[in-house]
């Protein structure tokens, strides 16, 4: 059904005259005749008598004219919806608890007046067609993993280099250290179920083991952070990395640890991702937002991997 059409027999009822609806849509009185005649042919009925003072709405004319009045509503906000800058901006976070979501939380608390949706995705090349897509405007990623550059349409920004801690229990042989170096870690096993082969976090962790010498185990099922912690807590020889700004929460009876690594102090390197061709207002925003949040990156005593470069 042609919506200019469905528009003009709406603008004839109010107007009550083929001429005046006409003047009022800025077309010919030749024009509105036409889309009416068109209407009535896709329904099939007669949709005005014409009377004296100019034209009056049959009885199929008045049943149709709320509905007619609805679809154009509903096209109205069908625009609305896409319009630039009257959509939410769609951003993958990755994980709830992870660096991202907290970025996220400051853009909201700095900006209440931008519609947000956040999501999560599970791996790079889930994240990257999302926004290639156009179903995600940005995600935060480790850039790409190893021998996978990104596609040349899409931009990335480092925004958060964030340090790794080591989660132990209260027994195990590091719990009271203020602080360790990676080479203090050699020989301990350290329990990340969940690692993924083929992701960026595995590739990561994979040249973490490959430069250190560590002993990273990624055995089990992955049953959660909450289960993940009651295992470290209550198991003596296992301990876990866990990102500085993971927010986790732990009965107090867990005694748990989180120890500062050192010598040099591993990163995790935060990048956000988008389509180069994306012109939502509120990228642009957050893009400003984040640089104007991040701290330095690559200081002196840290590492990172030669594959995650700064754009």
């Amino acid at each position: 059904m042609d919506l200019e059409a469905v528009r003009t027999f709406v603008a004839v009822v109010e107007a009550g005259q083929f001429q005046k609806a006409a003047a009022d849509l800025s077309v010919t009185q030749q024009a509105v005749s036409k889309r009416i005649a068109a209407l009535e042919r896709d329904l099939g009925v007669r949709l005005f008598t014409r009377v004296p003072r100019g034209a009056e709405p049959t009885i199929d004319g008045q049943a149709f004219l709320p509905h007619a009045r609805e679809l154009l509503r509903v096209a109205e906000r069908a625009v609305a919806s896409v319009r630039t800058g009257h959509r939410p901006l769609r951003v993958d976070v990755i994980a709830s608890r992870a660096a991202p979501s907290g970025l996220m939380r400051g853009f909201h608390h700095a900006h209440p007046e931008i519609d947000l949706d956040v999501v999560m995705l599970f791996d790079v090349d889930t994240a990257i067609a999302a926004i290639r897509s156009g179903t995600v405007d940005a995600t935060f990623r480790a850039v790409a993993a190893p021998g996978r550059p990104l596609p040349e349409d899409i931009e990335s920004v480092r925004v958060l280099d964030e340090p790794l801690q080591l989660l132990t229990g209260p027994a195990h042989a590091l719990a009271g250290a203020r602080s360790v170096t990676l080479a203090q870690l050699a020989g301990h096993r350290i329990w990340m179920p969940g690692i993924v082969p083929g992701t960026e976090w595995a590739a990561y962790y994979d040249d973490l083991v490959a430069e250190f010498g560590l002993t990273i185990e990624a055995t089990g099922p992955n049953f959660g952070s909450d289960a993940l912690l009651d295992t470290i807590a209550d198991t003596p020889a296992l301990a876990t990395f866990m990102s500085e700004h993971t927010r986790l929460v732990w009965p107090a009876g867990h005694g748990l640890r989180r120890i500062p690594v050192t010598g040099p102090t591993p990163v995790y390197p935060h990048s956000l991702l988008w389509h180069r061709d994306n012109r939502h207002p509120a990228l642009a925003t957050l893009r400003g937002h984040l640089a104007s949040a991040a701290a330095g990156h690559a200081a002196a005593g840290t590492w990172r991997p030669d594959w995650v470069l700064p754009r």
